[in-house]
């Protein structure tokens, strides 16, 4: 069985898409739509691109294309899933959902509705790595969990027109976090509790953003969580975690070129973490396409629901009125007007 698909959006991370299905056997990219396509044709001819449009709806309207994949802007998300899902398309869409939890929550209706499948692109839910841990979790090896850490570190901060569309620091960044933190825990985030500061590039505060966090979390088991985030870390792409439990602890590490240690009488030297997410994260970013095509053709469960995103973007509106408030926020405060 064949898949027929399109891409909305051919910045890194359309480009990207197209990359991972064109090497599933079951897939067909048949279209690629994007606002501005004149760049784009000899790109679409190498990739075998059929259709190169720069009206999405083209895609919509075209029977053969039974999903397709959102990676344009975020303030287009929720409107593109809503059309989609109308015209009877399974969705894949990048993260967030939308910069507003009533959007989301609109568009997720709009699905459920249509009786078609949507995929939020949380890729690291598919990291190999992170996979391990939560087995270990759900498995009961480490026991009741008791405090799980997360460090997720940039390795250079984006540009500022970047951070004044991005929706902030919690928005853009730790929501990836967030939704770790759900994943591997198996558990609700009930309150959040921000601090941040500017300390890596103070255009970013200039920008009504901040660079560095560290957020802790309370979870609906008792459990604890911790966050932290730097936009900014000098020698890589920082990307760790650890759970801790009352039977024992389980580590991940961040992936290097190699795993080799070097001991001698000078020094103790190992490879600097790799340097940006689409090297830390190629194996995720291809399995979690692959899930989202065979959640299609064999009508399996989404790994990664609209529900998931949706308590993601929860989590970080909490955060970000923490943070302006200087208290715990719960989640249940995080409604259709406690958070705005």
């Amino acid at each position: 069985m064949t898949l027929t698909v399109g891409i909305i959006g051919a910045g890194r991370i359309g480009k990207l898409h197209v990359d991972h299905l064109r090497v599933i056997p079951q897939i067909r990219v048949k279209s690629v739509s994007d606002v501005e396509i004149r760049h784009l044709k000899e790109w679409a001819k190498e990739k075998q691109i059929e259709v190169l449009t720069n009206d999405y709806h083209d895609l919509l309207k075209d029977p053969e294309i039974k999903a397709v994949f959102i990676c344009s802007p975020t303030n287009t998300h929720a409107t593109i899933i809503k059309e989609a899902a109308l015209a009877g398309k399974h969705i894949f869409c990048e993260k967030p959902v939308s910069f507003s939890v009533e959007e989301t929550e609109e568009a997720i209706k709009v699905v459920e509705k249509a009786g078609v499948k949507l995929q939020v692109g949380f890729n690291r839910r598919f990291d190999p790595n992170f996979r391990k841990i939560r087995e270990l979790v759900q498995d009961g090896t480490i026991g009741k969990p008791h405090i799980l850490r997360i460090t997720s570190r940039d390795p250079e901060p984006p540009s500022i027109e970047y951070v004044q569309s991005s929706g902030g620091l919690f928005m853009d960044m730790t929501i990836h976090d967030f939704d770790m933190a759900r994943y591997i825990m198996d558990s609700e985030v009930v309150e959040v509790f921000a601090n941040g500061a500017v300390l890596v590039d103070q255009a970013i505060g200039e920008a009504g953003d901040i660079d560095t966090a560290i957020v802790t979390l309370k979870f609906a088991n008792g459990a604890l969580g911790v966050i932290d985030n730097s936009r900014q870390a000098v020698y890589g792409y920082d990307q760790r975690l650890e759970i801790f439990g009352d039977k024992g602890a389980a580590q991940a590490d961040n992936k290097r070129a190699n795993q080799v240690e070097v001991s001698t009488a000078e020094h103790v030297s190992k490879e600097k973490p790799l340097y940006f997410f689409l090297e830390r994260y190629t194996q995720a970013y291809i399995d979690e396409v692959k899930e989202f095509v065979a959640a299609i053709l064999e009508n399996k469960p989404i790994v990664c629901s609209g529900f998931d995103g949706l308590q993601a973007e929860r989590i970080a509106r909490a955060a970000k009125k923490s943070l302006e408030t200087g208290v715990p926020v719960k989640l249940e405060q995080v409604g259709e007007t406690a958070i705005v």
